[in-house]
């Protein structure tokens, strides 16, 4: 069973990584490389020699002297631009982490109406066999359906209470 649970999870993410478009790809590289120390490394290295590059030093002739306009402006395109990859891949993970969001709300909807089938069923059995119940037994309270709706308005008017106290 874990073995094919592993296995659903292994092809719905390959499923995920095969309809993501060429632009999201690109993103998302852009976006992985972005995120290592090398990114950092090569920036560091690259700005060192920018300026030195600039500062006349060596008896080298300075196409961007201080302070750097030419540069300054190259590093804010390439902000606006890496900001929008980045922007791009948080979009695309959060679309699949709501799918699977949606997905775990609805496995746990099954869960929680099966449960309450087999507690009702239990409780049948019980009747027929006459045996009596606790009468500290919280069971009837989980025999009753949930239902999601009641949860969410529930949340709201705890959030709702807890809001009004602060």
């Amino acid at each position: 069973m874990i073995e094919k649970n592993i296995r659903t999870i292994i092809h719905l993410r390959t499923k995920a990584a095969r309809e993501c478009n060429l632009q999201g790809r690109i993103a998302d590289v852009i976006t992985f490389f972005s995120g290592r120390l090398i990114f950092v490394y090569v920036h560091i290295v690259w700005f060192g020699v920018w300026i030195v590059l600039n500062a006349g030093w060596y008896g080298l002739r300075a196409f961007d002297p201080f302070p750097y306009g030419l540069l300054t402006m190259i590093v804010s395109l390439e902000a606006i631009f890496h900001s929008t990859f980045v922007l791009i891949s948080q979009n695309r993970l959060s679309e699949e982490t709501e799918r699977r969001a949606n997905l775990h709300l609805h496995i746990g909807l099954l869960t929680e109406h099966e449960l309450t089938r087999v507690l009702q069923m239990l409780d049948a059995i019980q009747d027929k066999l006459n045996i009596v119940d606790h009468a500290n037994s919280d069971l009837a309270d989980h025999e009753m359906e949930t239902k999601a709706e009641d949860v969410l308005a529930e949340i709201h008017r705890l959030q709702d209470i807890e809001l009004g106290k602060r």
